[in-house]
């Protein structure tokens, strides 16, 4: 038997008996079990809810993405799932929306849409902070090519949401690698600055490998970066960021190193200020 699995399937097919699916399985939805007491990944969960909609579902959404390979997914993020019906358990979500054929990619086991309809759905949904990280994430495990995405517009112009999808399109960023670089990079653009490149390389002292700056402005050699704690904790990686950071100062670079607790107001002031100390330089 697979880990997830339909409690009355197993009972009639002889594979456990009741007593045993109540005292050694894990009831996920409606009649969805599960083996063991070990964590649930998002693809458990996903197999679960296509199994408690009998295989008439197809898995969108996040949980699309997650499958897709998109990381900074939440394990316990409700499971999206395009079907019809009005009574779906906590933690499935159900929408009956059009869906083409073409807009559906099995990944073994399960319905999964496409990563350019994944992505439309992502775009569509949310929060435009939440809907640009989900795609931002997903474009950056995968080779998410954003003119598919949008290629679905004409196909489906009724859809909720659909409006926005350029939009969110535009802003998304493959470079993106974490939920905090593209809150970092919105706030950034949402102030009024260029929008930055990500992911700068900047050639090393050995002149063979390079550094990647988060996100930044070649033209004034401005750089912003987010610094998770694993910067501050970790002394092999407080050592490497030392070199790096004096390297990268050598080599003419204004670097804004942001943090968590970090205000807002302070980040765009500290950038205007490195903007404004480059521009005066004549850099």
């Amino acid at each position: 038997m697979q880990r997830v699995f339909i409690g009355s399937a197993a009972v009639a097919a002889g594979e456990l008996t009741r007593y045993e699916l109540r005292a050694h399985c894990r009831r996920i939805f409606p009649d969805v079990y599960a083996y063991g007491t070990g964590e649930l990944s998002i693809r458990d969960r996903a197999m679960a809810a296509v199994l408690w909609s009998r295989g008439r579902a197809v898995v969108t959404g996040v949980a699309a993405s997650a499958l897709h390979g998109a990381k900074w997914v939440d394990a316990l993020a409700p499971i999206d799932l395009n079907c019809q019906n009005n009574k779906a358990p906590p933690g499935i979500v159900c929408r009956a929306e059009t869906l083409l054929d073409d807009e559906v990619h099995p990944i073994p086991g399960l319905p999964v849409t496409t990563l350019p309809r994944t992505a439309f759905d992502l775009a569509r949904r949310g929060t435009m902070t939440q809907a640009v990280t989900r795609v931002d994430a997903l474009a950056n495990s995968t080779r998410l090519a954003f003119d598919d995405v949008l290629d679905l517009l004409p196909r489906h112009p009724n859809l909720r949401g659909v409006r926005r999808v350029p939009a969110i399109m535009d802003l998304a960023d493959a470079g993106s690698q974490s939920p905090r670089e593209t809150w970092l990079r919105l706030l950034l653009i949402a102030a009024g600055f260029p929008r930055p490149e990500t992911q700068i390389p900047v050639l090393r002292a050995d002149g063979r490998s390079q550094y990647f700056l988060d996100m930044g402005w070649r033209d004034v050699m401005v750089a912003v970066e987010y610094d998770g704690e694993q910067h501050r904790l970790d002394r092999g990686i407080y050592r490497n960021d030392r070199t790096r950071s004096e390297y990268i100062a050598d080599v003419g670079w204004r670097r804004i190193r942001v943090v968590a607790g970090d205000q807002p107001d302070d980040i765009i002031e500290r950038t205007t200020r490195a903007w404004t100390s480059s521009q005066t330089s004549g850099r």
